[in-house]
Formats: C-alpha cells, structure tokens, sequence
C-alpha cells in the first residue's frame, strides 16, 4: 500500500513539472483568470491517468482572452494538440480546452482546462466537491480510492468522481466491489455528488 502513496506522490510532482514547463498558471493570469485546480491533482488521487484538471474564471468572460491564454500554453513544443468545445450556450456555458503535452519520459498527460462563465451551474462546484472529499478521505478511504484506480483494467470508461463516492458513501474497498457498485449506477452525465 505505501507504493501506491509513493506512485501518487510522484504523479502529483509529476504534474506540478508540467504545470510549470507550460505556464498554465502564468499564461491565464495573463488575461486576468483565475484558475483552480480541481480533480485527482487537486486531491492528490493521482493514478495510472496523467490528466490534470482545472477551471478558469475571468469576470467579464472574453473568448478572445481565453483564445490568447491558451495560445500561449500550445507555444510550448511538448505540448502536441490542443483542441476545444464551445459550451457557451449550453446547461455548462463554459469552453473546454483539452492539450495533450508529451513529457520528456515519452509519457502523455492530458491537461483539461474548462474556461466556466461565472452564472453557470457548475462555477465553483468542483472546487468544493474536491474540498469536500479530501476532508472525507480517512488513511483507509485514500488507500481504497488509489487501489481501486491501480486495478481499473484500461477498458473500464469510469470517472474518479464514482470511486470517491463509492468508497465514502458506500465503503467500496476493493476493485470487484467497485465494479459491481457500478453496475448498480444509474448511467449518468455530469456527476454532482459530493461527501
């Protein structure tokens, strides 16, 4: 179990590595954003899947602005796409930014940076879910949560969000009990769940 905590630590320095070699902080400040981390990164639930997950704010919202910040992180040359969705008109209104960077190593991280109109449903929501659950984690809930994920075979389309409330909600200890409480799950969108 300590290699798990080890290999979720060295995901998140991982991470913070291409956080900086990208300037994802500085490149949105530029336009007046504020960022929030939020997801595994922000939990520090990192896994086999190098995603790092964050919401951008900017008051009053500017595609233009959002188009510049993210020009500014595909100048990088490790980061080999970059493609977006404009959500702006529906339940979400947000842009999606998706970049895939290729880490010196050769591994490929996926860096979601979701651009939220601040009158949406889900602007701030995230944040909270990711305060509320890593309040929640107990040692042994952590320890769930990461084998859980280190055990998902690649073929499973799951969203960390289900394993934390699997393991808090329904103390889901164990892969096989996991995929049998999803199972279980009603087939859903976005999920609001929070501890």
């Amino acid at each position: 179990m300590e290699d798990l905590l080890k290999k979720a630590k060295l995901l998140e320095e991982q991470a913070r590595q291409v956080i900086k070699d990208v300037r994802l902080m500085e490149s949105w400040q530029s336009v007046g954003a504020t960022l929030n981390m939020v997801g595994s990164f922000a939990m520090g639930l990192m896994m086999n899947h190098r995603d790092i997950d964050c919401h951008v704010y900017t008051d009053p919202f500017s595609l233009p602005d959002s188009f510049l910040a993210v020009s500014k992180i595909a100048e990088n040359p490790r980061v080999r796409s970059v493609n977006y969705i404009n959500l702006l008109d529906a339940e979400d209104k947000c842009l999606e930014w998706h970049a895939v960077y290729e880490a010196p190593d050769g591994e490929t991280w996926k860096i979601d940076m979701i651009h939220i109109l601040v009158d949406s449903v889900f602007a701030g929501h995230f944040e909270k879910v990711a305060e509320r659950v890593s309040q929640a984690l107990t040692q042994e809930a952590r320890l769930a949560v990461l084998s859980i994920k280190n055990a998902m075979p690649e073929d499973q389309n799951v969203m960390g969000i289900e394993i934390y409330q699997a393991v808090i909600q329904d103390d889901v200890r164990d892969i096989q009990s996991f995929l049998q409480w999803k199972a279980r799950q009603p087939e859903a969108g976005i999920i609001t769940w929070m501890p």
